[in-house]
């Protein structure tokens, strides 16, 4: 059953110019724990967007509890991945939130599907501006966590938020540079220069159409002579294990004007002046693993905060087994470097 939000305890919304429809239901890719609480909240970021978002806390706690803001994958939602993580974190006794990025999912925010590397680095800030004025949250005890596209966010949320004093970046893609370098940076120069025209082009059709014309999500029906990773995206998004409906990628994903943002806006410029903890997670097999490899190299170069950073990398684990795959999933690692470095 869906119903709009009560706006009781939330304050500087306007009921009139807001649209947000809450799902009730559980209709989570997880199973729901037993083990914790859940509920829907909601809160603004600076560029007026109001992000909904799921909180996990555990059932029994004493005090105030450190916060963990999750987001991710890229073109996912809240229902899926950062969802699962968050509700784990939650059963480990952390309070955690799994929030829908501006203009997508349960998120308010138009035109619809866009992305943005400024409003996205935003809307990480936002979810710790939520966590720090929590009762329940101890203000000085805030982590994050970034899936997907969203590990390469999670760092540039790092290098400029000192709230921030963990920061875990799971199977991460940086996504300038992917959009800009093509899979693997295999895109040439003049190949770039001909998407700029394309996707430029687009721009006119949209504001001819009054629309914004997506980009299409995971390819179905799947290819068979696709690339594994193709394969590995259908794996997840297109079938039980991890399709959602509200998500870009299970359905018809970003506009396709999204991507120039990112082309001419590099993200992790700054990586090595992040003096907060830093624990990058990939998998040894998955087609991504060098965005990781490559932006801890680029995190530790010339940098004077080392000690506290880290790589670690999963023996033969694909791109999506960081999705979802629990046995796979370094949970313990995860918690023990949150607790060791939110010293809670």
């Amino acid at each position: 059953m869906e119903d709009k939000i009560n706006y009781g305890t939330i304050k500087n919304i306007n009921k009139k110019e807001q649209n947000i429809v809450l799902t009730e239901e559980w209709d989570k890719t997880f199973p729901k724990s037993e083990k914790v609480n859940h509920r829907k909240v909601t809160f603004n970021n600076r560029f007026g967007i109001t992000l909904v978002a799921d909180l996990y806390e555990p059932k029994e706690y004493k005090g105030r509890l450190a916060g963990v803001a999750v987001a991710g994958p890229f073109g996912a939602v809240k229902e899926q991945a950062s969802g699962l993580y968050a509700q784990e974190m939650a059963e480990r006794g952390f309070l955690a939130i799994a929030f829908d990025p501006s203009f997508t999912g349960e998120s308010t925010g138009t035109p619809r599907y866009v992305a943005s590397p400024d409003i996205n680095t935003e809307d990480f800030q936002a979810a710790v501006d939520f966590l720090s004025v929590q009762d329940n949250v101890d203000k000085g005890k805030i982590g994050i966590i970034g899936i997907c596209g969203w590990g390469g966010l999670a760092l540039n949320v790092a290098s400029i938020d000192t709230r921030i004093k963990a920061t875990v970046c799971s199977t991460m893609y940086n996504m300038s540079r992917v959009n800009h370098k093509g899979y693997f940076d295999l895109t040439t120069e003049d190949e770039l220069y001909e998407l700029k025209k394309k996707l430029n082009a687009q721009r006119i059709e949209d504001f001819k159409n009054e629309n914004y014309e997506l980009a299409g999500g995971v390819i179905d029906p799947l290819p068979e002579d696709a690339p594994f990773y193709v394969q590995d995206y259908y794996d997840y998004y297109k079938t039980k294990r991890g399709y959602h409906k509200r998500s870009l990628n299970s359905n018809n994903g970003w506009n396709i004007t999204s991507s120039l943002s990112f082309i001419n806006t590099p993200q992790n410029t700054f990586s090595n002046e992040i003096r907060n903890a830093v624990l990058i997670i990939h998998g040894e097999k998955a087609h991504s693993c060098y965005f990781s490899k490559d932006a801890y190299s680029d995190m530790i170069k010339d940098s004077k905060y080392t000690e506290n950073k880290e790589l670690m990398i999963i023996p033969n684990a694909v791109h999506t087994d960081l999705y979802d795959r629990k046995d796979i999933i370094p949970f313990d690692k995860i918690e023990s470097f949150f607790k060791k470095n939110l010293n809670s």
